[in-house]
């Protein structure tokens, strides 16, 4: 008890003083590494654009270490299996209840795991789709229609969800968009500037939300 205290306490302050953001490594097999160079270039394109000072050396924490509340701001990717044992769901619920912030970018084969891991961190909340009015498309940059779509799978739309704990949205799940792909170094999927402006675009809106709010 004495412990999580202590980290509630540095995730405070945290939250009133710093601009830190990390990776966030999980089990079950999934490639928690994948897109390496998406949040370093996501974090480049905020000092640039919209006034941070976040440190441009991100590093990765693991779901189940106490080492995430020195982060307000996590991202978490992939396409295969996520897992999260018991002690990886407490942790990570006393993080997003305690002023935490964690966006989980689907890169395509993530959906049917992060959904049934998620109901371990939050047993009575559910995901619900964020409306396209929803301050995070429109704290920095105006996405009027909502997520964009970065990169094609299966022809469906993007869609955002959230999990809110009093009023205050602590967990984004971007399906169908692939954000991360529009961050990465532009050789990796020669997507077109404009699309990768857009992905960088939404990715800044995401990361003034966590640090507002």
């Amino acid at each position: 008890m004495k412990l999580l205290f202590s980290a509630f306490l540095s995730l405070f302050a945290l939250l009133l003083f710093s601009q830190e953001v990390a990776v966030l490594k999980y089990n079950g097999g999934g490639d928690w590494y994948s897109n390496p160079t998406a949040l370093p270039n996501l974090v480049k394109y905020c000092n640039k654009n919209i006034n941070t000072s976040i440190d441009e050396n991100v590093q990765t924490v693991e779901v189940g270490s106490t080492d995430i509340f020195q982060f307000p701001f996590l991202h978490m990717t992939g396409h295969g299996n996520v897992f999260f044992n018991e002690d990886d769901a407490i942790n990570l619920r006393n993080y997003l209840v305690s002023g935490g912030f964690l966006h989980i970018d689907d890169n395509y084969g993530m959906e049917p795991y992060i959904t049934k891991e998620l109901k371990k961190v939050f047993p009575n909340s559910e995901l619900v789709e964020i409306p396209k009015n929803h301050e995070i498309f429109n704290t920095a940059f105006e996405f009027p229609n909502g997520l964009p779509k970065i990169h094609e799978h299966d022809g469906k739309a993007p869609q955002a969800f959230g999990i809110f704990q009093e009023s205050r949205l602590v967990l984004l799940f971007t399906f169908e968009s692939d954000l991360g792909d529009g961050w990465e170094d532009e050789e990796v999927h020669n997507d077109p500037e404009d699309v990768r402006e857009k992905a960088l675009k939404m990715g800044a809106n995401i990361i003034k939300y966590a640090f507002e709010n």
